[in-house]
Protein backbone atom coordinates (compact mmCIF):
# COMPACT_ATOMS: atom_id res chain seq x y z
CA UNK A 1 0.00 0.00 0.00
CA UNK A 2 1.04 3.58 -0.64
CA UNK A 3 1.49 5.84 2.43
CA UNK A 4 0.42 9.13 1.48
CA UNK A 5 2.37 12.38 2.63
CA UNK A 6 -0.78 14.15 3.63
CA UNK A 7 -0.92 14.00 7.22
CA UNK A 8 -4.45 13.09 9.37
CA UNK A 9 -5.15 15.85 11.77
CA UNK A 10 -5.34 13.28 14.25
CA UNK A 11 -7.68 13.87 18.08
CA UNK A 12 -5.68 14.80 20.76
CA UNK A 13 -6.38 12.28 23.41
CA UNK A 14 -4.46 10.48 26.37
CA UNK A 15 -3.50 6.88 26.96
CA UNK A 16 -7.17 4.36 27.12
CA UNK A 17 -8.11 3.76 30.44
CA UNK A 18 -11.13 1.70 30.41
CA UNK A 19 -13.16 0.53 33.55
CA UNK A 20 -13.31 -2.68 32.55
CA UNK A 21 -11.50 -5.29 30.44
CA UNK A 22 -11.86 -4.75 26.42
CA UNK A 23 -11.28 -7.38 24.23
CA UNK A 24 -8.09 -6.98 21.99
CA UNK A 25 -6.62 -8.57 19.08
CA UNK A 26 -2.60 -8.22 18.03
CA UNK A 27 -1.91 -8.17 14.22
CA UNK A 28 1.52 -9.24 13.83
CA UNK A 29 2.93 -12.37 15.40
CA UNK A 30 6.80 -12.06 14.59
CA UNK A 31 8.96 -10.33 17.30
CA UNK A 32 6.91 -6.70 17.72
CA UNK A 33 3.96 -8.99 18.11
CA UNK A 34 5.60 -10.21 21.35
CA UNK A 35 6.61 -7.02 22.31
CA UNK A 36 3.45 -5.43 22.16
CA UNK A 37 1.95 -8.53 24.08
CA UNK A 38 4.74 -7.38 27.23
CA UNK A 39 3.29 -3.96 27.07
CA UNK A 40 -0.45 -5.17 26.85
CA UNK A 41 0.44 -6.98 30.02
CA UNK A 42 2.24 -4.46 31.68
CA UNK A 43 -0.62 -1.97 31.20
CA UNK A 44 -3.12 -4.81 32.32
CA UNK A 45 -0.66 -4.86 35.89
CA UNK A 46 -1.45 -1.67 36.17
CA UNK A 47 -5.36 -1.50 35.54
CA UNK A 48 -7.30 -4.61 34.22
CA UNK A 49 -7.77 -2.69 30.56
CA UNK A 50 -7.31 -5.51 27.90
CA UNK A 51 -9.02 -8.82 26.84
CA UNK A 52 -5.99 -10.48 25.38
CA UNK A 53 -7.29 -12.52 22.47
CA UNK A 54 -5.16 -13.30 20.32
CA UNK A 55 -2.41 -12.93 17.33
CA UNK A 56 -3.57 -12.75 13.55
CA UNK A 57 -1.18 -12.63 10.90
CA UNK A 58 -1.31 -13.29 7.04
CA UNK A 59 1.57 -15.63 7.78
CA UNK A 60 1.16 -18.45 10.15
CA UNK A 61 4.02 -18.75 12.88
CA UNK A 62 5.23 -21.36 13.39
CA UNK A 63 3.25 -22.72 16.85
CA UNK A 64 -0.31 -22.13 17.04
CA UNK A 65 0.86 -20.54 20.82
CA UNK A 66 2.32 -18.07 21.55
CA UNK A 67 3.59 -16.87 24.93
CA UNK A 68 0.00 -18.15 25.89
CA UNK A 69 -1.89 -16.56 23.01
CA UNK A 70 -3.17 -18.27 20.11
CA UNK A 71 -2.80 -17.37 16.51
CA UNK A 72 -6.34 -16.56 15.52
CA UNK A 73 -6.07 -16.51 11.74
CA UNK A 74 -5.53 -14.23 8.67
CA UNK A 75 -6.53 -10.40 8.29
CA UNK A 76 -9.55 -11.91 6.66
CA UNK A 77 -10.78 -13.73 9.47
CA UNK A 78 -10.18 -10.36 11.54
CA UNK A 79 -12.42 -8.19 9.26
CA UNK A 80 -15.22 -11.17 9.82
CA UNK A 81 -15.51 -10.40 13.86
CA UNK A 82 -19.14 -10.13 14.35
CA UNK A 83 -18.62 -7.80 17.27
CA UNK A 84 -16.25 -4.89 18.15
CA UNK A 85 -12.82 -5.64 18.67
CA UNK A 86 -9.64 -3.11 19.44
CA UNK A 87 -6.32 -4.03 17.19
CA UNK A 88 -2.96 -3.44 17.72
CA UNK A 89 -0.71 -3.50 14.86
CA UNK A 90 2.13 -4.53 15.84
CA UNK A 91 3.84 -4.48 12.27
CA UNK A 92 7.49 -2.74 12.32
CA UNK A 93 8.03 -1.30 8.80
CA UNK A 94 5.98 1.80 8.25
CA UNK A 95 4.89 0.67 4.19
CA UNK A 96 3.85 -3.13 5.44
CA UNK A 97 1.87 -1.53 8.65
CA UNK A 98 -0.09 0.88 6.17
CA UNK A 99 -0.71 -2.38 3.91
CA UNK A 100 -2.35 -3.96 7.03
CA UNK A 101 -4.34 -1.08 8.40
CA UNK A 102 -5.40 -0.71 4.37
CA UNK A 103 -6.91 -3.82 4.64
CA UNK A 104 -8.79 -4.53 7.88
CA UNK A 105 -11.53 -2.69 6.64
CA UNK A 106 -14.41 -3.86 9.14
CA UNK A 107 -15.94 -1.06 10.88
CA UNK A 108 -16.38 -2.88 14.15
CA UNK A 109 -12.42 -2.78 14.44
CA UNK A 110 -10.69 -0.10 15.75
CA UNK A 111 -7.66 0.88 17.15
CA UNK A 112 -6.29 2.21 20.86
CA UNK A 113 -3.64 4.10 21.09
CA UNK A 114 -0.67 2.16 23.53
CA UNK A 115 1.47 4.00 25.28
CA UNK A 116 4.07 2.18 28.22
CA UNK A 117 3.18 3.03 31.71
CA UNK A 118 5.98 4.46 32.52
CA UNK A 119 6.46 7.13 30.12
CA UNK A 120 5.18 10.52 31.82
CA UNK A 121 1.79 10.80 32.28
CA UNK A 122 2.18 15.16 32.11
CA UNK A 123 3.57 15.34 28.44
CA UNK A 124 0.06 14.09 27.66
CA UNK A 125 -1.42 17.39 28.50
CA UNK A 126 0.05 18.98 25.43
CA UNK A 127 0.37 16.07 23.08
CA UNK A 128 -1.48 14.85 19.77
CA UNK A 129 -1.93 10.83 19.10
CA UNK A 130 -3.80 9.66 16.47
CA UNK A 131 -5.23 5.98 16.76
CA UNK A 132 -3.11 2.93 16.51
CA UNK A 133 -0.28 5.00 17.88
CA UNK A 134 2.18 2.40 20.06
CA UNK A 135 4.50 3.97 22.12
CA UNK A 136 6.81 1.21 24.25
CA UNK A 137 9.04 1.70 27.14
CA UNK A 138 11.61 4.02 28.02
CA UNK A 139 10.17 6.90 25.48
CA UNK A 140 10.85 10.59 26.36
CA UNK A 141 8.43 12.77 24.46
CA UNK A 142 8.50 16.67 25.58
CA UNK A 143 5.72 18.90 24.62
CA UNK A 144 3.69 20.16 22.01
CA UNK A 145 4.13 17.05 19.52
CA UNK A 146 1.98 15.96 17.07
CA UNK A 147 1.84 11.95 16.29
CA UNK A 148 -0.72 11.02 13.47
CA UNK A 149 -1.92 7.84 12.80
CA UNK A 150 0.24 4.17 13.73
CA UNK A 151 3.09 6.13 14.55
CA UNK A 152 5.49 3.23 16.31
CA UNK A 153 8.05 4.57 18.75
CA UNK A 154 9.82 1.69 19.62
CA UNK A 155 12.24 1.16 22.82
CA UNK A 156 14.00 4.61 24.44
CA UNK A 157 12.91 7.00 21.68
CA UNK A 158 12.96 10.84 22.59
CA UNK A 159 10.97 13.48 20.33
CA UNK A 160 11.49 16.58 21.62
CA UNK A 161 9.44 19.88 21.43
CA UNK A 162 7.06 20.45 18.68
CA UNK A 163 7.91 17.48 16.58
CA UNK A 164 5.84 16.39 14.04
CA UNK A 165 5.93 12.40 12.70
CA UNK A 166 2.82 12.37 10.57
CA UNK A 167 1.24 8.99 9.30
CA UNK A 168 2.56 5.68 10.07
CA UNK A 169 6.35 6.70 10.53
CA UNK A 170 8.55 4.35 12.62
CA UNK A 171 11.79 4.72 15.55
CA UNK A 172 13.44 1.78 15.99
CA UNK A 173 15.39 2.07 19.57
CA UNK A 174 16.47 4.93 20.62
CA UNK A 175 15.99 6.90 17.65
CA UNK A 176 16.03 10.81 18.46
CA UNK A 177 13.72 13.35 17.25
CA UNK A 178 15.39 17.28 17.65
CA UNK A 179 12.51 19.72 18.48
CA UNK A 180 10.66 21.05 15.38
CA UNK A 181 11.82 18.73 13.43
CA UNK A 182 9.24 16.63 11.16
CA UNK A 183 8.97 13.46 9.29
CA UNK A 184 6.55 13.01 6.82
CA UNK A 185 4.26 10.39 6.22
CA UNK A 186 6.33 6.67 6.44
CA UNK A 187 9.44 7.43 7.70
CA UNK A 188 11.83 5.26 9.16
CA UNK A 189 14.38 5.48 11.39
CA UNK A 190 16.77 3.05 11.81
CA UNK A 191 18.00 2.04 15.53
CA UNK A 192 19.88 4.85 17.26
CA UNK A 193 19.46 7.11 14.21
CA UNK A 194 19.32 11.04 14.73
CA UNK A 195 17.25 14.04 13.32
CA UNK A 196 18.23 17.21 14.17
CA UNK A 197 16.26 19.88 15.80
CA UNK A 198 14.17 21.97 12.42
CA UNK A 199 14.90 19.05 9.67
CA UNK A 200 12.35 17.80 7.52
CA UNK A 201 12.43 13.98 6.60
CA UNK A 202 11.07 13.30 3.36
CA UNK A 203 7.71 11.07 3.08
CA UNK A 204 8.75 7.23 3.18
CA UNK A 205 12.10 7.80 3.45
CA UNK A 206 14.50 5.59 5.39
CA UNK A 207 17.31 7.03 7.73
CA UNK A 208 19.66 3.76 8.55
CA UNK A 209 20.80 2.81 12.38
CA UNK A 210 23.37 5.23 13.49
CA UNK A 211 22.89 7.95 10.65
CA UNK A 212 22.27 11.96 11.76
CA UNK A 213 19.91 13.71 9.61
CA UNK A 214 21.41 17.27 9.77
CA UNK A 215 19.97 18.91 6.77
CA UNK A 216 15.89 18.31 5.13
CA UNK A 217 16.27 14.76 3.20
CA UNK A 218 14.21 14.17 -0.18
CA UNK A 219 11.12 11.61 -0.24
CA UNK A 220 11.48 8.18 -1.18
CA UNK A 221 15.55 7.25 -0.46
CA UNK A 222 17.52 5.86 2.30
CA UNK A 223 20.44 7.30 3.53
CA UNK A 224 23.00 6.39 5.78
CA UNK A 225 26.17 7.82 7.36
CA UNK A 226 27.07 11.14 9.70
CA UNK A 227 26.02 12.96 8.48
CA UNK A 228 23.47 11.51 6.15
CA UNK A 229 23.90 11.32 2.46
CA UNK A 230 20.91 10.28 0.07
CA UNK A 231 22.78 6.42 -0.96
CA UNK A 232 19.30 5.53 -2.81
CA UNK A 233 16.58 6.70 -4.42
CA UNK A 234 13.24 4.53 -4.86
CA UNK A 235 11.53 4.23 -8.32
Amino acid sequence: MHISSSPATPATIAPPQPVTPRRLAIFGAGGLGREVLVLLRQLNAVAPTWELLGFYDDQPPATDLIHGLRYLGTAADLNATPEPLAVAVAVGSSASRAGVVGRLTSPLLHFPVLVHPGVSAESFQHLQLGPGCIITQGCILTTDIRLGRHVLLNLGCTVGHDAVLDDFCSLMPHANVGGGAHLEAGVYLGTNATVLQQVRIGARTVLGAGAVAIRNLPADCTAVGVPARVVDRKD
